[in-house]
């Protein structure tokens, strides 16, 4: 999927119309029904097949609030599998809502947001939907595909919001769907069955009588999920020639040498060329070193390792991402706008944007979000650090070798970092 992408300064994207807020649509029946037909060729490749649990508590009209972990661009295919005839209205990321397709989603129900802004018109939205258009919602919770098919880090006080809608509450947890296409495997289709686990986490009635704390908790437990232990576990194969193809967009520190972005993801091997070691990926999704000893057998055991890198480098002052960027920028629905070269810059005191011919110069606090859009050849044309606020979206390409996943493992263990640090200054208050 491609963008449509604009050539302007920044001194003529300050002067174009910002998006204005619109209330949500009722979702088009007809346009539904299309979805569906067209999304049928795909479950039936995929052999798609779903598990229900406590969803006799759903009324079948009943409007509930689904949360669907997210995988790929196929997830949305899935959950019309699952649910239609239910109309849905569904929380979209405002990049994905620009130009023709944009306008054919917000007759389908779906609504733009901003991926880790807090947005309050998108809870009053969400209600409207429920409440007003009498359909249900779909979100995607983690907002972000998962990198290491494991849960992309929620946001704290989900709870909350289970609180203010008062709905029925239903996950939906997709196996497969990683390993059909993952993030960093540049697109390239593996042939993989796809099932899915529909469960009502929460009636009203139980909503009322949990706290904000034990619904956070029902949530972690719902998305706790390993896709690579699940391959493993159940021998799947993905026997496929290119399956390591992009690895080292995960795994981007050697576990030998300790260099970054010095490994390479290519055929079924990874290789770090910093110090040559070889790691083979099984057709299982396992790694095993070509010679000397084996690290991190499971890919998410290695990018733990990595998160825990980061964090030392935080306590101790090291960390820094220091890079020419080009910089596009979205403050409509009509498209992103290339304007040209910046520079980028992340430490322990957030995030630092300049560009635009020395007009740009946004600055973005640890605190601002638990995370941070990265995003692996963002809509074909590279890796992507997403910032920005509701008014601005600035997306940074960077220039030299760096990893975006770094940078969003960074950010979330600051905000942890910075939001421990408050916490302990204010009881000592």
């Amino acid at each position: 999927m491609k963008i449509k992408m604009r050539e302007l300064s920044y001194e003529e994207v300050l002067k174009l119309p910002r998006l204005k807020h619109k209330k949500p649509l009722k979702p088009s029946r007809l346009l539904a029904a299309i979805v569906r037909v067209v999304s049928g060729q795909t479950l039936k490749k995929i052999g798609f097949s779903y598990t229900t649990e406590r969803m006799e508590l759903v009324g079948k009209k009943e409007p509930c609030l689904i949360l669907m972990n997210h995988s790929s661009f196929t997830d949305m295919k899935l959950a019309y599998g699952i649910f239609y005839p239910r109309r849905m209205g569904i929380v979209t990321s405002v990049d994905a809502m620009t130009g023709i397709l944009g306008k054919l989603m917000r007759l389908l129900g779906c609504t733009p947001t901003h991926k880790y802004v807090s947005d309050i018109s998108l809870i009053h939205d969400i209600k409207y939907m429920l409440k007003e258009n009498k359909t249900s919602v779909l979100m995607y919770p983690e907002a972000g595909y998962s990198f290491d098919g494991r849960t992309t880090t929620l946001p704290r006080g989900l709870g909350i919001l289970m609180k203010r809608l008062d709905v029925p509450v239903v996950t939906v947890i997709t196996e497969g769907a990683f390993h059909r296409d993952p993030l960093y495997n540049m697109l390239q289709i593996r042939d993989v069955k796809v099932s899915a686990h529909v469960k009502c986490i929460a009636t009203p009635e139980e909503i009322k009588q949990k706290s904000v704390e034990e619904l956070d908790a029902l949530l972690d437990e719902a998305f706790s999920f390993d896709n690579f232990a699940w391959q493993r576990d159940n021998k799947i194969s993905i026997d496929v020639p290119f399956r390591a193809d992009g690895l080292h967009r995960i795994l981007y520190k050697c576990p030998k040498c300790g260099a970054e972005n010095q490994m390479e993801g290519k055929g079924t091997t990874l290789t770090c060329h910093a110090c040559q070691k070889v790691w083979e990926m099984d057709e299982y999704g396992q790694l095993g070193a070509k010679t000397g000893e084996t690290e991190y057998p499971h890919i998410p055991d290695w990018y733990s390792w990595q998160r825990e890198c980061v964090k030392k480098e935080l306590e101790n002052g090291t960390y820094l991402l220091d890079t020419d960027v080009d910089i596009a920028v979205q403050v409509n629905l009509k498209g992103v706008c290339n304007i040209g070269k910046g520079h980028l810059r992340h430490d322990e005191n957030g995030f630092h944007l300049t560009g635009g011919d020395g007009k740009l110069d946004y600055k973005q606090s640890p605190l601002f979000s638990h995370t941070v859009y990265s995003d692996y050849y963002w809509y074909e044309i590279g890796d992507v650090i997403g910032i920005g606020d509701n008014e601005f979206s600035y997306f940074c390409f960077p220039e030299k070798n760096v990893s975006v996943t770094k940078v969003r493992l960074a950010c979330e263990e600051l905000y942890k970092m910075k939001k421990h640090s408050r916490h302990i200054l204010h009881e000592n208050k």
